[in-house]
């Protein structure tokens, strides 16, 4: 199996990211776990924004701390997914979001690696402090549901989020 890593995104994989989020939009994908990349064509105001989201102190009113990742394959660099690690709920994520969020690039799917990816993302989650994460996936999303079982989740309810129109299946692990 090849080799990855999670790191906190840099300028250093501007062009990696700029390529990842025309992936993403191309293919309609949702972008779980990006931030607001599909929005931001420039990559640096994202770098930037990630890091004032880093900070209680700098981070966007309505928003929590949080830390952005990206999951690079070593032998060839590439950027395969995107994870997001809130540090705690707001209203929306304690009903909707939970604490991680993440996609993996269409090119890249179907390979396992949302499954490492996640629980690599685990491991901080418990450095930080946590016992428990609630992570949720929409019903139907198979290979997230099974990402999701992979790494101990245990299926809590449905719930409806009206703001997105969709079911959303809510599921805990135990760290």
């Amino acid at each position: 199996m090849d080799k990855f890593v999670l790191i906190k995104p840099s300028f250093y994989y501007e062009s990696d990211i700029e390529a990842f989020r025309k992936e993403m939009l191309e293919a309609n994908s949702s972008m779980d776990g990006t931030g607001p990349l599909r929005r931001m064509e420039n990559i640096k105001e994202w770098l930037e924004f990630n890091q004032r989201c880093e900070n209680e102190k700098s981070v966007p009113e309505n928003l929590v701390p949080c830390e952005q990742f990206i999951y690079v394959r070593e032998i060839d660099n590439k950027i395969v997914g995107m994870i997001q690690f809130r540090h705690y709920f707001n209203e929306f994520l304690e009903k909707y979001g939970g604490h991680i969020g993440y996609s993996v690039r269409p090119d890249e799917r179907r390979k396992g690696y949302a499954k490492y990816m996640l629980s690599d993302c685990l491991k901080i989650c418990k450095a930080y402090g946590l016992d428990d994460v609630l992570i949720t996936c929409i019903q139907g999303n198979e290979g997230s549901k099974r990402t999701i079982l992979a790494n101990g989740g245990v299926y809590e309810s449905t719930i409806y989020c009206k703001p997105d129109n969709v079911y959303l299946e809510r599921y805990w692990i135990h760290l």
